[in-house]
């Protein structure tokens, strides 16, 4: 049977046939639907017919190989495969809702809104970086939204698995992905570097906001390799009204070398939900290129330069984990303080891309809700953030290392637990009070952080408290 001209109502496997949804060179898509599905599916047959491109055979391998692996919102659901030598098809969820690529056809669009697209970009690839793949193919065809705003990620044929054998790699000698969106390292060959689907999210954010691309489409070996030392125009040269703060993440996401790019996708994430605490560094302001000698510098180091060392993603995700630090800075216990500080020093020691976030919580008094109490709320809010600045001072870390939040709820234990699964914390650093009959009955915050956090918590006490 010829997989790739079906028509509505056949059948294949107990799958019925629907609608063609796509035909492209690589392969056809086909809505299809069996008794009990219980969702919507889709069937992706592979052009395998004689003369194919290799690449056919070797995507089709690589995406069954690789999405039976996966779980999670962010990517289809999977269903089944069909035997390669005799009916090669994938079958998985359809994913319903809009492509990027919509979104994209109408750059430049509000950088608010770039950003509210894009950080659910930035927390799928997080989530796909976690279960030990790269995607190496991000591109906005390739992103879809649920109604419920969540990204997903579809077309895993040139992604890597951090346990899998590569076989994109074993198989082609030279770049591989879309040429607008692919990243410096993997034109000279190195696949094993999650940094490089960031900084395909910085293409994304700049085509978005400025509607062009910042390093064209190249089609020869010369033109991909531009990029290996050639920094593109600033974002804010075609968008005079781009806000720094968008600039500074995306040209920070489009750093030539890897290293200096965000350590995670979470890191991304966290600073498009909250533009105003991106620290502003030269990148934000600048409006032009870099310079002949640095540019003939970035060349040299180019063709000096060896690929890096093969890591499963995880690996490079330990390296840089967010940590939050939950801080009462009215408590007034000086030794808790101290060891709070010392395990953060800890902390911050052996992970040098560890983020550092500062966060307090401000019960809601009654008198602050009413008009007239508005200005007292401001100025516990400031006093509050104040001093989180003041007892991050003695950290020395910098800037683009901390933020600062004052969260409001009534509920401590649960505004902290929130903002750590919103914010894809992977440790909380806390203190403990002392014992009291209260905290007996009623439960301390640092006890329930515990219980109920999405991640690892380290609860500190005082020296006294031991006792």
């Amino acid at each position: 049977m010829d997989l790739t001209n079906l028509h509505p109502g056949s059948e294949v496997d107990g799958f019925r046939v629907g609608e063609k949804i796509h035909e492209g060179g690589m392969a056809v898509l086909y809505r299809v639907e069996r008794e009990g599905g219980g969702f919507p599916m889709l069937m992706k047959v592979p052009r395998l017919e004689f003369g194919s491109h290799p690449s056919c055979y070797v995507g089709f391998e690589v995406e069954q190989m690789i999405l039976e692996t996966l779980t999670g919102p962010h990517v289809p659901r999977w269903v089944t495969k069909g035997s390669l030598e005799d009916t090669p098809y994938l079958v998985m969820e359809y994913v319903e809702g809009r492509s990027l690529h919509e979104y994209a056809e109408r750059a430049p669009i509000p950088a608010e809104e770039a950003a509210r697209l894009v950080a659910a970009l930035a927390t799928a690839v997080h989530d796909l970086h976690r279960q030990e793949v790269i995607h190496l193919d991000i591109k906005p065809a390739n992103v879809i939204y649920r109604p419920d705003g969540r990204a997903v990620l579809v077309d895993f044929g040139l992604a890597r698995h951090g346990h899998f054998p590569d076989l994109v790699e074993e198989e082609f000698h030279r770049p591989v992905g879309t040429a607008a969106y692919i990243s410096p390292e993997q034109v000279k060959g190195n696949r094993d570097n999650p940094r490089s689907d960031l900084f395909a999210i910085g293409v994304i954010l700049y085509q978005l906001c400025t509607g062009q691309l910042p390093f064209g489409e190249p089609t020869t070996l010369g033109g991909f390799r531009r990029r290996l030392f050639l920094d593109p125009v600033p974002p804010r040269v075609w968008a005079p009204g781009l806000p720094e703060w968008m600039q500074e993440i995306i040209l920070h996401c489009l750093e030539i070398e890897a290293g200096k790019r965000y350590a995670t996708a979470a890191q991304i994430a966290f600073d498009l939900t909250h533009p105003d605490d991106v620290p502003l560094s030269g990148r934000a302001a600048r409006l032009k290129r870099a310079g002949l000698p640095v540019i003939a510098r970035r060349w040299w180091r180019s063709l000096r330069t060896k690929p890096g060392t093969n890591a499963a993603p995880t690996t490079h995700l330990a390296q840089a984990p967010q940590i939050l630090v939950a801080i009462d800075p009215g408590s007034g216990q000086e030794a808790l303080r101290r060891e709070i500080l010392a395990a953060v020093r800890q902390a911050t020691a052996a992970d040098a891309n560890c983020r550092i976030m500062c966060v307090t919580v401000l019960e809601p008094d009654i008198s602050t809700e009413q008009e007239t109490g508005h200005e007292l709320a401001n100025s516990l809010y400031t006093q509050r953030l104040v001093e989180l600045h003041h007892w991050a001072a003695e950290l020395r870390l910098p800037a683009h290392r901390l933020r600062f939040h004052v969260l409001e709820g009534t509920d401590a234990a649960a505004t902290l637990v929130e903002y750590a699964r919103q914010n894809h914390v992977d440790q909380i650093i806390m203190g403990a009070r002392g014992s009291s009959a209260l905290r007996r009955i009623l439960g301390s915050v640092s006890a329930r952080v515990v219980a109920e956090a999405p991640c690892t918590v380290t609860v500190v006490r005082s020296p006294r408290s031991h006792q």
